[in-house]
């Protein structure tokens, strides 16, 4: 029962008692209302108006009826407004819950400041800490990965339902042992999405022999590009070298049209500035092609800005034709030796790019890679051209050409993948790629897992997506909290 309410300016003061009723014991349950004392609580309610409001509550102290109680006499509380200890209303203390599971200690504490519900960081952090975690639960397809605490130092591994997307838990670090407890104490998992660790793996099949691993599929398509991009880049001296003539695209087209009626123009008689006000050109642009006796003058030819390795780039042409297979290590220190400056990261991306060979490639190694693993019916014309002339200049990468429309089916989660990928196995096992046979026996080890990304339509993408969420959520604590809290923190999003 409200019996006055006070403005005090910044506050607003909110002075009850309690309803005259019997109340149970919270020992025995006897009702009673037999009053032994008075006390007054002040608990904080939300805002209004902006401003704090405070509740003060005459409480009764009752006495238990029953002798042998352990409770003598209690204070009665309160429902959906007190609680034991409590000193806020229980709803302002659900939303303070739900402020401070998104934004934690400081940052929660300046918004609920605006909000006049008055809180510490420190504060914040114990509410977030008191917000209970949801029950967990064994699903049937769980979603594993790791994610870095201090990136080469310390990991952990978090486990999701990959079906609904909801975090399950969060264990410290990412070795077998600590997976594996964790399915042996939840047992009912039947598949087991991850990517290519050899460490979950062992604990799947140490702990859950039945279960069906399935490998993501993004995880394998990142290896063979990465693979691939190492194939290109370890044969760019082959088709840098290569020019393949490109068709004439709409503005090489555009500037041969102006040329032609800019000079037609000036062969009978027409002043520049009127060229330019028939042609609604700017004067300028007109000077330029009158200046120009072919159109073809008009053309600028890419070139690289000029690096510290531009003067010892006769040397490096001579040594890769004398040995093409000499290590960029032995030519940094012959270059160190002659007075080059440089870093040997730069002179590795100088060779890479093929510019100890050609003034400028006609493709980048990245370029050429995508254009690699595109499926072909989805090139262009001239993309298609330039591949054709690229692959044809190095006889190794010709090998690969007839294995991407292979590669490409069998990146996709389809029925009768495996036969598609043993094909593609086979080709690229008859090319005389290392990078690539590396990747291949990669695929050997773990074809089982493999096979079952390849053709059941589960995946580890919800996983990533977690642990985006994740690097958000720890770049927000700038690293100062510890395991427990962030968590906390996970399994609440």
């Amino acid at each position: 029962m409200i019996e006055d309410v006070v403005d005090e300016g910044a506050a607003i003061r909110v002075v009850a008692r309690t309803m005259d009723g019997p109340v149970p014991c919270p020992v025995c349950g006897v009702p009673t209302d037999r009053v032994h004392g008075f006390h007054h609580r002040t608990v904080a309610d939300v805002s209004a108006d902006c401003r704090r409001v405070l509740v003060v509550v005459r409480v009764r102290r009752l006495a238990c009826p029953v002798l042998g109680c352990r409770r003598q006499t209690f204070r009665e509380q309160v429902p959906r407004l007190l609680e034991r200890y409590q000193r806020r209303a229980s709803r302002l203390t659900r939303q303070l819950g739900a402020v401070v599971k998104e934004l934690a200690g400081r940052a929660a504490s300046r918004l609920l400041n605006e909000l006049a519900a008055l809180a510490s960081r420190s504060t914040a952090l114990r509410m977030l800490l008191r917000v209970p975690l949801p029950a967990q639960r064994v699903p049937r397809v769980l979603g594993v990965d790791d994610f870095a605490l201090r990136r080469r130092y310390r990991y952990a591994t978090v486990l999701i339902d990959a079906e609904t997307g909801k975090r399950i838990d969060v264990l410290p670090g990412r070795g077998a042992d600590a997976l594996e407890a964790w399915l042996r104490e939840h047992p009912g998992v039947e598949i087991v999405c991850r990517d290519g660790s050899g460490a979950y793996g062992e604990a799947v099949r140490r702990a859950l022999p039945e279960a069906v691993e399935v490998g993501d599929r993004w995880h394998i398509w990142r290896n063979l590009c990465e693979a691939v991009l190492k194939e290109v880049r370890a044969h760019s001296a082959c088709w840098t070298t290569a020019n393949p003539s490109r068709p004439e695209g709409v503005r090489a087209a555009t500037t041969r049209e102006r040329w032609r009626q800019v000079h037609e123009l000036l062969g009978k008689g027409v002043g520049l500035l009127e060229c330019a006000r028939r042609l609604n050109l700017a004067l300028n642009t007109v000077k330029r092609y009158a200046r120009v006796p072919e159109p073809e003058g008009l053309r600028r030819a890419p070139q690289y800005r000029p690096t510290l390795v531009d003067p010892y780039r006769d040397h490096l042409r001579a040594r890769r034709a004398e040995d093409p297979e000499i290590p960029i290590l032995q030519l940094f220190r012959e270059i160190k030796e002659s007075g080059y400056t440089g870093s040997l990261n730069l002179l590795y991306r100088y060779i890479t790019q093929g510019r100890a060979e050609g003034d400028r490639p006609v493709i980048s190694p990245r370029r050429l890679a995508r254009l690699m693993l595109t499926r072909p019916d989805r090139l262009r014309d001239k993309e298609t051209h330039t591949l054709q002339a690229l692959a044809t200049a190095c006889p190794e990468m010709t090998g690969t050409l007839p294995a991407r429309p292979l590669l490409c089916r069998a990146a996709c989660p389809r029925l009768r993948q495996r036969a598609r990928l043993t094909e593609w196995i086979t080709a690229a096992r008859a090319v005389g790629l290392p990078h690539l046979h590396s990747f291949v026996r990669g695929l050997e080890l773990d074809r089982a897992a493999v096979d079952a990304g390849l053709t059941l339509p589960h995946h580890n993408g919800r996983t990533e997506g977690v642990n985006t969420h994740t690097k958000r959520i720890m770049r927000q604590m700038h690293g100062r909290a510890g395991f427990v809290l962030l968590r906390h923190r996970i399994l609440l999003a």
